[in-house]
């Protein structure tokens, strides 16, 4: 994992651990990697890794097992993807929709351009 500058580590940490549960790598209910083990994979300190676990278990994510480790709550996706739309919606479309003024893009171009991706990849 590369780590960008334009957020904290440990918060690109939870968006590497939202990708694993959105591609269900890391499934329900079912034990996710230590924090000893997901600092080592990563190269970062253990304690950052602990931070991002520690916002990930306020949010309901993920829930520990006393002497076991944590576990993804049954429910983690949803949450997961109800979180990530709210960032993409206060952030990044923002940003896209800045762009698109930039460039003389339309709406209609986009929809059309998404129709055809979507079309393609079925």
């Amino acid at each position: 994992m590369e780590f960008k500058n334009n957020k904290p580590i440990y918060q690109q940490i939870v968006d590497f651990c939202f990708s694993k549960i959105l591609t269900r790598e890391w499934r329900a209910e079912e034990r996710v990697v230590s924090v000893r083990e997901l600092s080592t994979q990563l190269a970062v300190n253990s304690r950052t890794v602990m931070k991002a676990y520690e916002y990930l278990q306020a949010e309901d994510i993920i829930y520990p097992e006393r002497g076991m480790g944590f576990y993804l709550a049954k429910d983690a996706v949803k949450k997961v993807m109800k979180i990530q739309k709210k960032e993409f919606f206060d952030n990044q479309l923002a940003d896209v929709f800045l762009n698109m003024e930039l460039l003389g893009i339309s709406i209609d171009e986009v929809i059309e351009r998404y129709n055809k991706l979507k079309n393609s990849s079925s």
